[in-house]
């Protein structure tokens, strides 16, 4: 006759986590694709939603900064390809960060009957975002076809850059969405960070105006670069622009570093109050 033994091990919860993301990928999934079906599902114009918003963007930006400010792009490029190249990223950044950081609040009732890595949770909202991503990436293809710009080689490296921003609304997501359930005020200020975030990111301007002004001191253009999201924008001109666009690598690894801090955090924090949120939500 075996004998089992049952041996109790302090952090042995932490240390299986990871492999119970592993082993509930199944409601990873379909817990990103209800969330693909709500989303197109249960609106008027559907998929087009994901094209018409960052389109009209686009044209008021273009209106606004390069017809009445007078601003234009590096290197003579369209601006209207500009701004979709900082657009793009920037929309969906601000949407897997939205959802992401709302999504236990909307799952509260799925917190509270049966045990799952909650983590699962966020990250599955942002599978909706890389979606309408891919959806809205069709205005720089016709941006391209109507100026009859053709885009270098280094349009290879944007899935990488396109990580970098997945990272970057993934930690500050996580981050979020932990402080979301005890504090439930935080709803209201995902917006403003979202607003603010759109003025302070290079989307309707050139990074190059605040790296090349010498009327800018050098410690607001390190201030400037620990938004994550100048690294990640700056980062699809270069690839989509090729060498129109120059990176300003002190302040892209800065804000290459703001991210995966981000991130790391955002995992850590999440970790440390996950256990209590059946009980707070």
């Amino acid at each position: 006759m075996t004998r089992h033994k049952i041996i109790i091990e302090a952090n042995s919860k932490n240390a299986n986590y990871w492999k119970d993301l592993w082993n509930y990928r199944g409601l990873f999934y379909f817990l990103s694709w209800r969330d693909v079906l709500v989303r197109y599902k249960q609106t008027v114009i559907g998929v087009l939603w994901s094209v018409l918003r960052p389109l009209i963007t686009i044209v008021i930006f273009t209106v606004v900064f390069n017809k009445l400010g007078d601003f234009s792009a590096d290197g003579g490029v369209p601006y209207a390809i500009m701004v979709c190249a900082g657009m793009l990223p920037w929309q969906f950044f601000s949407n897997a960060f939205s959802e992401s950081a709302n999504s236990l609040i909307a799952n509260s009732n799925l917190l509270t009957k049966v045990y799952f890595p909650r983590l699962i949770v966020p990250a599955s909202s942002v599978i909706v975002s890389i979606i309408d991503f891919f959806i809205s990436f069709i205005i720089l293809i016709g941006l391209f076809i109507f100026y009859q710009y053709s885009p270098g080689w280094k349009i290879i490296y944007l899935p990488v850059f396109l990580l970098l921003a997945t990272i970057t609304a993934m930690g500050s997501g996580l981050f979020i969405s932990a402080l979301n359930v005890k504090y439930r005020d935080f709803r209201y200020i995902i917006p403003f960070i979202v607003q603010f975030g759109l003025y302070v990111s290079p989307v309707g301007f050139s990074s190059s105006m605040v790296y090349g002004s010498e009327k800018i001191p050098m410690a607001v253009k390190y201030i400037y670069s620990m938004n994550p999201m100048v690294g990640v924008i700056d980062g699809f001109r270069w690839a989509i622009l090729g060498g129109q666009v120059n990176l300003f690598m002190p302040g892209f690894i800065i804000s290459v570093f703001v991210s995966l801090f981000l991130l790391f955090y955002g995992i850590y924090y999440f970790r440390k109050t996950e256990r209590g949120f059946a009980d707070i939500i």
